[in-house]
């Protein structure tokens, strides 16, 4: 088991696009360490405003204000203390992170843990997340001049097609404990 040692802040940004597993990844990891988890992404945007996830991404497309609520409030929400920030942008718009965690995995890999979770036409799933991708980068191009294929910012980058998520997990841990950010415990 490991723990945040006793006075210590662990900020933790975990980043990746749409079914690579970082929901999954950063609830195991903050739930095993104890912390906050903050995952406010535009699902639950859209969750609040009562819409759905396409709308609000359609919206967002030509009104800015979606995108800098999200990144604003999750930073905003990191800053408080021991955290797992998990979103999209979490490694390039953390700058306190202790630690920044990429999360890739193919496209069919993707699209068929999205239909998993989401149900429907694993085509329509695949066709959604490709223009996705494509318009987030775009917009995340836009606004911060962040390139969001571009993870030289990470110090780990995981291939989530090849392990769980506990194995995942434990990689992040084994990486948190050799850098002395948390401490083991059995």
């Amino acid at each position: 088991m490991y723990t945040v040692p006793q006075g210590a802040t662990l900020r933790l940004a975990i980043s990746g696009k749409s079914g690579c597993g970082n929901t999954t990844v950063s609830s195991l990891l903050a739930e095993t360490l104890g912390i906050t988890l903050i995952n406010y992404t535009f699902r639950q945007l859209a969750a609040e405003r009562g819409v759905s996830l396409a709308d609000v991404i359609e919206c967002a497309k030509t009104d800015d204000s979606y995108d800098r609520t999200v990144d604003t409030r999750q930073v905003e929400l990191a800053l408080r203390g021991s955290c797992v920030l998990g979103s999209r942008l979490a490694i390039w718009m953390l700058a306190a992170a202790d630690l920044k965690v990429y999360l890739q995995a193919d496209a069919t890999t993707r699209a068929e843990r999205i239909y998993t979770r989401e149900g429907g036409s694993i085509e329509q799933i695949a066709a959604f997340t490709a223009m996705r991708d494509e318009e987030d980068t775009k917009r995340y191009q836009r606004l911060y001049h962040i390139d969001n294929n571009d993870f030289s910012v990470a110090d780990c980058i995981v291939d989530t097609g090849k392990y769980t998520p506990e194995q995942i997990v434990a990689h992040i841990l084994a990486e948190l404990h050799r850098r002395h950010l948390v401490e083991r415990r059995d």
